[in-house]
Formats: structure tokens, sequence, C-alpha cells
């Protein structure tokens, strides 16, 4: 007897959900368009050397992998017996893309991309093995331009949802890497110090502080919590001129994102010392949504310089967004969002034995409603009507017909 339920870290999506899922997805691309982003679609599977290239971070470690067709399992490892892995996001497999259709693209490329990617999780609340990302990313533009852009289409996606409680959060590697620097720390330790720095708001400054001196040393910990602090204890602008001081070139592209941002009338960003981003790729520029209340991140990205450079030599600016589809599904879903398309919902009933002749008239009746905009059922009743009514209403529709050999009649 096989197990009914979905695989841990899955689930079946219900009708209501799916259409909530669908208005939402629709809503972000509608707003990403306009911005003159184009559609496109990579495999779900790809290359399991492409997938474990260094760049995703711990998302490797999680990587589903697919045994090759027709390989015997004895005395094998994993590695010999697997040559693909279901991706475990959308930018990896956006680099493979360019670069196999570069010559067929535009010489700056807007590219936006909705997808289910799977990571090999432990499942828990909120946290799933197959979610949805919503991606947006422009190629081959160098100047700021991009980071501005991707803040504005991603800031006007969330207002279009009706989620206006959010803030853009921004940061440069580069900087985090020149404070590091000035702090004593190694630039082969870097990625393990970003790490701890990266739970400033979790475990706060004396817990990063700890971490650190247990792992190199307490001057050196004590000094990048301190200095990372007074950053943030700055004001705004104020903050981005002792960024420029500690590393000119990122304190620039900063200052230059928030003055063309704000300039636009957008004020929902911030400037985050502490923000790290888990990702090894991301070479300038990252940003992370934080919403509300929540506590939690709802969208991030960066710019990523280096990474279709591996793949097709020189270098190739690239920069990226992406919305957390499955928290801004259950944020509006806590909040009672619902769709209405606004289309009538009709059903015409007939009953059990009806006549051939009963049930065209009902189908052509449905038909006629169909070319009026409208959403049309066409049911036999069932033994306990009322709850077939209940659960119909309950479910949007709102006119109902009865047919039978006297002619189709409205319910009141």
């Amino acid at each position: 007897m096989f197990d009914k339920t979905p695989p841990k870290g899955m689930r079946d999506i219900l009708p209501e959900d799916l259409l909530l899922r669908e208005k939402i997805s629709d809503t972000i691309k509608g707003v990403y368009r306009s911005y003159g982003f184009t559609g496109i679609e990579t495999p779900c599977v790809e290359d399991l050397g492409l997938l474990t290239s260094k760049q995703g971070g711990d998302n490797e470690k999680l990587i589903f992998k697919i045994l090759k067709r027709g390989e015997k399992l004895e005395n094998s490892s994993a590695d010999d017996l697997c040559d693909l892995g279901l991706r475990y996001d959308l930018t990896v497999p956006l680099t493979r893309y360019f670069a196999n259709n570069c010559g067929k693209l535009p010489s700056v490329f807007k590219a936006m991309q909705t997808g289910s990617v799977w990571r090999a999780e432990r499942p828990q609340k909120g946290r799933f093995r197959q979610f949805v990302q919503c991606d947006i990313d422009i190629i081959n533009e160098e100047s700021f331009l991009a980071e501005t852009e991707l803040i504005l289409a991603t800031g006007e996606a969330l207002e279009k949802l009706g989620l206006p409680d959010f803030c853009v959060r921004v940061n440069d590697r580069r900087l985090l890497k020149a404070l590091a620097l000035a702090c004593g720390f190694c630039e082969k330790d870097f990625d393990k110090v970003f790490v701890t720095l990266d739970k400033l708001d979790k475990i706060g400054a004396d817990g990063v502080e700890k971490e650190l001196s247990e792992a190199f040393g307490a001057d050196g910990a004590k000094k990048l919590v301190e200095l990372t602090e007074s950053l943030g204890d700055e004001n705004e602008k104020a903050a981005l001129e002792k960024a420029c001081s500690i590393c000119p070139e990122a304190g620039e592209n900063l200052v230059n994102i928030f003055g063309t941002v704000t300039a636009c009338g957008f004020e929902k960003i911030r400037f985050d010392a502490s923000l790290v981003r888990g990702m090894n790729y991301y070479t300038g520029t990252i940003f992370e949504i934080s919403y509300g209340d929540y506590g939690i991140s709802v969208g991030g990205g960066g710019r990523y310089d280096e990474l279709l450079g591996k793949l097709i030599g020189g270098k190739v600016c690239a920069c990226g967004f992406s919305i957390g589809f499955e928290r801004i599904f259950n944020i509006l879903k806590d909040k009672g969002m619902t769709v209405d398309d606004g289309q009538g919902k009709v059903v015409f009933l007939t009953e059990k034995n009806a006549s051939p002749a009963v049930l065209s008239s009902a189908l052509s009746a449905a038909a006629q409603k169909r070319t009026e905009g409208n959403v049309c059922l066409v049911l036999k009743k069932i033994k306990n009507f009322g709850f077939q009514l209940s659960s119909l209403k309950q479910a949007g529709y709102t006119e109902f017909f009865v047919c039978s050999e006297q002619g189709i009649k409205k319910l009141d």
C-alpha cells in the first residue's frame, strides 16, 4: 500500500491556494514586464558539474542527484553513478542559459524566470524541499543602473501585491572584505567570518564577537563588530560617507544607488553594513528585503560579475533580485487575501438520471453563459443537495439553475 501523503518537504496545492499563487505570480510578472524584463525557461535538471561549481554555497550540499540510466549500483560511488541534479536555484541555470544562447540575446539582457527549485533540506515549518523562486536579472549592464532598476521593479511588485511594509537593505561585498582586512582577518577566512557576521541580528553583537573570538582571536573580532555597528549607528548619509572612506569603490557605488533610487521617490531603502548574503558568487552590491514584524527575508539578490565569465570567458557583468515567492504567499494568505477575478460563476444542475436531451440543454445554456464571460459548471445533483449547494457557494458560485424535462429554472 503506497503512502497517500506527498514526499516529506513537498505539498499538494489545493485549488483556492493555486488561484492565489497564480494571482501573485501574474502580478509580479506584470510589473517586471513593464520594466522590459522578458521571460525565459530553463530545465529543472542541470549538469552536476555546473551545480557543484563552488558557486552555490551551502546549497551545493543539498542537491537532489539523479542516477544515470542503466547504470549498475554495485561497487560504485554516488559521484560515479550521477551526472545530473535538480536545480537548487535559478541563478546558476541562468548563467548556463546565457552562455549557450548569448549570440541570440540582446547586448543588455533583462531576464525574468519563475519556477520550482529543489533542495534536500530537513523539512520544517515554512521550509520545503520543493519551492518556487521568482527572479529578475540584468546581464551586461556594469553601472548602478542595474541595481536601481532591480530595486524599483521589486518594490513596485510588492506594492502592487498590497505589501507596503517592506524595506530593502543594501550593502556591498567589497565593503565587507575591506572591513575584514582592516580588522586583520585573512582572505581565506572571509567566508567563515561573514557567515558569523550575518548572525548579528539573531545572536547580537556579543554573540558574534564570541564566535569570532573563538575561531580567529579576540582583537579582530572586537574590532570588526565595533566597526560594523558604528556604521549602523550613523545616519544614512554619514554611514555612506564612512563607507566611502573604508572602501571608495564600494562606497561610491552605494552612494550612487541610494541617490538615484531616492530621487525616483523610493524611500524604503537603508544601508546595512552587517548584510552578507550566503552565496559565494556575489561580487559587489547585495540586497535583502525585510517585511514588517515578520522577522524574515522576503527577497534578496546582488551583483555576480564573475560567475558568467567562468563559463564563457572574460568579464560579464550581471545582477539579480529574487522574490521569496513562498513567503510572500504565506504573508498574503495570513492577511486573508482572496482572488476575485470579476467573473460570474454559474451552475447548471440536472437530476442524476437526466436524459440526453436535458443534458444537452444544460450544456448549451452553459456554453451561452461562457460566451458572456462567466465560469460555468454542469453538475448532476447529489443526494445531499443542501451540502452540494453550500459547497458550491463556498467556492464562489452565485447563480444556480435546475435543468429538467420542463425546462431550465433559476433557483432563488
